[in-house]
């Protein structure tokens, strides 16, 4: 069993709720816009990281991180990326993507809207965990918490934040 903690647009904050709301998890996953290397390094100190950069994330971070990464926890296939869209409104660069080896879960970040999605046609679960940081026009923080066990992707949970 893997507890899992995942954020996205934190923008250069990485607010100390966030690291309280995580304490239990074995992992992060930040879907992008992190801000700044000092966020990835705290984040990376606290628990395993794993992070795509964002569209607004500079070249440090840009540098240490890929646009796109795919990978396995237990028996669940992993892609994330930044900016991913959402059932039926996809980035058209992820169709590919999706036909050569569709994941179970696609993570992914971008809109500052929290969203949780089945997609019936590619047969994956799709998350978008909002937006952690304070930048933009959203007015609550949220991030995700769950677990997977074997294949079973299970006990969701969004955090909300208020900001402060």
């Amino acid at each position: 069993m893997t507890r899992i903690g995942v954020l996205s647009d934190t923008h250069g904050l990485l607010d100390a709720r966030i690291l309280e709301h995580f304490a239990n998890v074995n992992e992060i996953w930040h879907a992008g816009d992190i801000g700044s290397t000092e966020v990835l390094q705290r984040l990376r100190e606290f628990k395993p990281t794993r992070a795509v950069y964002g569209n607004m994330d500079s070249g440090d971070v840009r540098y240490s991180l890929s646009e796109f990464y795919r990978f396995q926890v237990e028996n669940v296939n992993v892609l994330m990326t930044h900016i991913g869209g959402y059932p039926g409104k996809y980035n058209p660069w992820l169709i590919p993507m999706f036909k050569k080896d569709t994941p179970q879960l696609f993570v992914c970040g971008h809109s500052h809207i929290l969203k949780i999605q089945y997609d019936n046609t590619w047969h994956m679960l799709t998350m978008n965990p909002g937006a952690a940081g304070k930048q933009g026009w959203h007015t609550v923080q949220t991030l995700l918490r769950f677990v997977i066990d074997g294949d079973n992707i299970q006990d969701l949970e969004v955090i909300e934040l208020e900001r402060q």
